[in-house]
């Protein structure tokens, strides 16, 4: 097993001004800062790669703020634009939010659709071009030249960076495409994730990320690295070999 390394940083406040600095790029930029500040949590909801909630979480004082979630499973198997683009379609929900008038339910509208193509992400239930840019479950795809994919370019060619991804991605890495309702709104993996631009994460991550073996009952091998005694079981086992004991972490 690979020794841990300590980091220089602080991880939490590492990640989270990372996500924090991304959104007041966007929010400045594509909604003339218009938007309010929310709270940006880091979020495994399954098959989602993000979503938005309204008025999720109170303070000691009353105060009430929307939230905005990311699945960091997807970030190391995506390219930093396809996560960005992830967080800037939530901003735009929250523009809605406040400054105009969300769809029933979980419905994406036709005001949600032209906010979204005025920024440079255009909606499409299929994720391509030609698809239905309105209703309940609904992908979108990057303009290359819309204002989105112009002020990403500009912020990553600055010392920004996504610094910390999850070691478990999700072992789909091309499932289908759709954005599944959660709460306000909630977004599901759209298309092969391949094709959605390049994931420079995958390359330096590559001996530390780990892929879960499963059988078709969606259990899990587990695997001792002291005598290779293998176990079956559901993903969020933690299991100890009898014999060596030691830990038994997922079998990549």
């Amino acid at each position: 097993m690979a020794p841990t390394v300590i980091p220089a940083q602080k991880p939490t406040e590492q990640a989270y001004e990372e996500l924090q600095r991304a959104y007041d790029w966007f929010n400045q930029r594509l909604f003339d800062g218009a938007l309010p500040q929310c709270l940006i949590t880091l979020q495994r909801q399954k098959r989602s790669m993000g979503y938005f909630c309204h008025a999720r979480f109170v303070d000691i004082q009353g105060c009430r703020t929307d939230e905005i979630a990311m699945n960091p499973e997807y970030f190391a198997i995506q390219s930093a634009e396809m996560v960005l683009s992830t967080l800037v379609h939530e901003m735009v929900h929250l523009w809605q939010q406040h400054f105009g008038k969300p769809g029933r339910g979980n419905y994406h509208n036709g005001q949600w659709a032209q906010k979204m193509v005025q920024i440079g992400l255009v909606p499409s239930d299929s994720g391509q071009a030609g698809g239905r840019q309105t209703g309940d479950q609904m992908d979108h795809y990057i303009d290359p030249n819309g204002k989105f994919s112009a002020y990403c370019s500009d912020l990553l060619e600055t010392d920004f960076r996504i610094s910390w991804y999850d070691r478990f991605p999700p072992r789909d890495f091309s499932p289908p495409s759709a954005y599944a309702p959660i709460s306000v709104d909630g977004h599901s993996v759209p298309g092969s994730l391949a094709a959605k631009g390049s994931a420079p994460a995958l390359g330096v991550l590559a001996g530390s990320m780990v892929v879960r073996a499963t059988d078709g009952s969606n259990r899990t091998k587990y695997l001792c690295l002291g005598c290779g005694a293998q176990a079956w079981g559901k993903p969020t086992l933690r299991l100890i070999c009898g014999d060596c004991q030691v830990s038994m972490p997922p079998a990549s």
